[in-house]
């Protein structure tokens, strides 16, 4: 493990790897809600690329959730948010990785600064968020929004929490798989 608890036991991932975690892990329901995990990843690239967020963003937006997929279940011991950005940092640029990273603490943040995010919350996110750390005090708000990416992470948080509608339709895993691997294309190249 490493100093933040994270198994280093996890194989650098592909493309390919995470293609397959999507179509035959991602069948499973999104913790409390009635949706699958492949159904919230999907709706929540789908809301960051109807918004126009940049290509990396949209790859976020459907990947913010991967730590649960590879993870060992518990994410009150390996917060999925770290797992993921940890398992993605060998393929994604931090414009991926970072609101991975945060979207757990974006919630923490909105929970503490928006009055009215708290009652949008499903009750499922509300009762993950006890064990995920509670609402920040205001100075961790304050250095929170500070952070390289953390705006980032606020809108994926906005798209986490409307991706549970379980009649939504989406564009298909295909169009976004097209975006990841230019993604990480791109990636690959300024290395």
């Amino acid at each position: 493990m490493d100093n933040s608890g994270i198994m280093n036991s996890q194989p650098r991932l592909t493309i390919d790897t995470i293609v397959d975690w999507l179509r035959h892990r991602g069948g499973g329901m999104y913790g409390g809600e009635a949706v699958t995990q492949l159904e919230h990843a999907l709706q929540c690239a789908a809301l960051a690329q109807s918004a126009g967020a940049a290509p990396a963003l949209v790859t976020a937006a459907l990947l913010h959730d991967i730590g649960h997929l590879a993870g060992d279940g518990n994410d009150e011991k390996h917060p999925h948010g770290k797992l993921g950005a940890q398992l993605l940092g060998g393929l994604f640029p931090p414009s991926v990785t970072e609101p991975v990273r945060l979207h757990i603490d974006a919630k923490r943040y909105l929970c503490s600064t928006d009055p009215s995010y708290w009652s949008g919350l499903s009750e499922a996110s509300r009762r993950s968020l006890e064990w995920q750390g509670g609402l920040f005090r205001r100075e961790d708000a304050s250095a929170f929004i500070l952070q390289s990416h953390a705006g980032d992470a606020v809108r994926l948080r906005r798209w986490d929490d409307a991706a549970k509608v379980p009649t939504a339709i989406t564009p298909p895993l295909e169009t976004f798989i097209a975006i990841m691997k230019n993604v990480a294309l791109q990636a690959e190249q300024t290395i």
